[in-house]
């Protein structure tokens, strides 16, 4: 009886652990009026084994753009990171958080930009 007991309040932890991780994950979209300054220089540290540098970004809060530096991200077996960056929407300029995609996918947005 404490066995099935046990499994059942387990279950219903991780399904708890697997809501919260989901409703963490999914981001407001951001747009803004105005484009963002263009990105400073930053010269990346020498690479670490098992890290790849994500590149600094601007970022909004309210109505400014504020610096990100770049930080060592913890690197995935066979993906590739596609930095954060902003991308011009009709007048519009939306935020693309940077995210991981397959090494063998092509890139979702023109990189270039």
């Amino acid at each position: 009886m404490n066995t099935a007991r046990n499994a059942w309040i387990a279950a219903i932890g991780v399904a708890a652990a697997e809501i919260m991780l989901t409703s963490v994950s999914v981001a407001d979209d951001v747009y803004a009026d105005v484009p963002p300054p263009a990105p400073k220089v930053e010269h990346a540290p020498p690479p670490r084994d098992g890290f790849v540098w994500s590149p600094g970004h601007w970022t909004l809060s309210g109505k400014s753009y504020y610096w990100v530096d770049g930080s060592f991200v913890v690197q995935r077996r066979h993906m590739q990171r596609i930095a954060d960056q902003w991308e011009q929407v009709g007048d519009k300029w939306h935020f693309v958080p940077a995210h991981w995609q397959s090494s063998d996918a092509p890139p979702l947005i023109n990189a270039s930009r």
